[in-house]
């Protein structure tokens, strides 16, 4: 297989924009592919191992109208570098020769698992606040589209930035039995939100085991970021969604930065989001957890 990328349309990283660019960015000339790509389950984007000039780089691939994924990807992940956290170093998007592309530093992972000093990194980032809720531009969280305008109210952000636009796409998926019940949870959602008054801190947006990695010596690294500025408990919340991090994580977490009285209620609130994404992703196999959490949630009004 051969890749080869044009200049005509590469795109400098980091771009707060999602337009395009027509720019040079002196991205190191690629000479042959040294893995075949693989195909990705879901998602369809492909992937492969390149060699240049300046060493090897991964790339990912995907049809020409999904290049502003790669972007916001892009985007993720030059904010998450800023801020101190490991995440692959983002070289170059763009389109050419028929795919929209995202050229990654590669890092070798496989290295011993540190899941405490993940915590404290995850920590860290954390620290990195903002004055308002969202992100300089849209980006996404998984396939979906994930709504960012900014504000200052923290509720206001979680019903009309992510739980309204996901309840949206679930009634036109066919589950409008779930309105009425989200509808209310919305409502409700300054009197379960109450006397908490969360930093703008960045998250890293969509952070489950599969984001995450360790390189040599136990160093960890992050990816496939879906960032915004928001309560630090939502990313926590993530992580335990999906099978969850060893309890070393949560401990070194804890001891670098405790959680607030209400975590372990807010953290359903939070996971809501995700799990209609899966269920507006995925399907139907997602419905009784998103009924379960929404009963779970209105209960304790």
């Amino acid at each position: 297989m051969e890749v080869r990328l044009s200049s005509e349309r590469q795109q400098a990283s980091g771009m707060p924009s999602s337009r395009s660019r027509t720019t040079s960015v002196g991205i190191p000339r690629i000479v042959r592919v040294a893995g075949a790509a693989s195909t990705v389950l879901r998602t369809g984007i492909a992937t492969c191992l390149v060699r240049t000039s300046a060493g090897r780089i991964f790339v990912k691939l995907n049809a020409p109208r999904l290049a502003d994924a790669f972007a916001a990807e892009a985007d993720g992940l030059a904010a998450l570098r800023a801020a101190g956290m490991r995440a692959p170093e983002p070289i170059a998007h763009g389109t050419a020769a028929g795919h929209a592309y995202l050229a990654l530093e590669l890092l070798e992972l496989g290295g011993r698992e540190d899941f405490a000093a993940l915590g404290r990194a995850l920590a860290a980032l954390h620290r990195s606040t903002g004055e308002r809720f969202g992100w300089r531009r849209d980006n996404y969280i998984g396939a979906s589209a994930q709504h960012n305008t900014q504000t200052g109210s923290w509720s206001d952000f979680w019903h009309e930035r992510r739980l309204a636009p996901q309840l949206a796409l679930a009634v036109a998926n066919g589950h409008g039995e779930i309105r009425k019940p989200l509808e209310q949870l919305c409502g409700a959602l300054p009197r379960l939100l109450a006397g908490h008054a969360p930093a703008a801190s960045l998250l890293h947006g969509d952070l489950w085991r599969g984001n995450a990695g360790f390189v040599a010596g136990g160093a960890p690294v992050v990816f496939d970021p879906a960032v915004y500025r928001g309560d630090r408990e939502a990313d926590l919340a993530m992580s335990e969604l999906f099978g969850g991090f060893p309890a070393s994580f949560y401990a070194a977490y804890s001891e670098a930065w405790p959680l607030e009285p209400g975590y372990r209620r807010r953290k359903h609130l939070y996971n809501l989001y995700h799990l209609l994404n899966h269920l507006n992703l995925f399907g139907g196999g997602y419905l009784g957890q998103v009924r379960a959490t929404l009963g779970l949630l209105l209960r304790a009004l």
